[in-house]
């Protein structure tokens, strides 16, 4: 047996994973896109094994597994950024929603004080 039906095995639960996902809402769209789009491309090569060959020549790589390699660390490389990116994101949203939290809290706390001052006044102008 070779890798290329393992491949499309794999590729084929991969696609079922990531639709279920989807469906579940467990997975936005934005991050599923890109693992069904190497997911297919698993598809394509694995359904046309001497597709790798041709990219490795054309590329001016030795063999195609080195392709492979250098493809599959490009794709992760890019995954960290693009999740760094969205921790940023995540924590300067974070960041601004705690700051207008002690805001409002302040302010809050301000007006009940103003409150009781004057609940105070009243209280004790108002003797029957």
């Amino acid at each position: 047996m070779t890798a290329y039906p393992f491949a499309l095995a794999i590729s084929a639960v991969v696609v079922l994973l990531l639709l279920w996902l989807l469906r579940s809402r467990r997975l936005k769209e934005k991050y599923a896109g890109i693992w069904i789009v190497l997911a297919l491309a698993v598809v394509v090569v694995g359904v046309f094994p001497d597709l790798a060959g041709w990219l490795a020549r054309l590329v001016g790589v030795q063999t195609p597994i080195n392709l492979v390699f250098l493809l599959g660390f490009v794709v992760v490389l890019a995954v960290c950024i693009q999740l760094s990116s969205e921790l940023s994101r995540a924590e300067e949203t974070s960041r601004t929603l705690a700051e207008e939290i002690a805001l409002l809290a302040l302010r809050v706390e301000h007006v009940e004080r103003s409150a009781v001052s004057t609940g105070d006044g009243q209280e004790g102008g108002t003797t029957s």
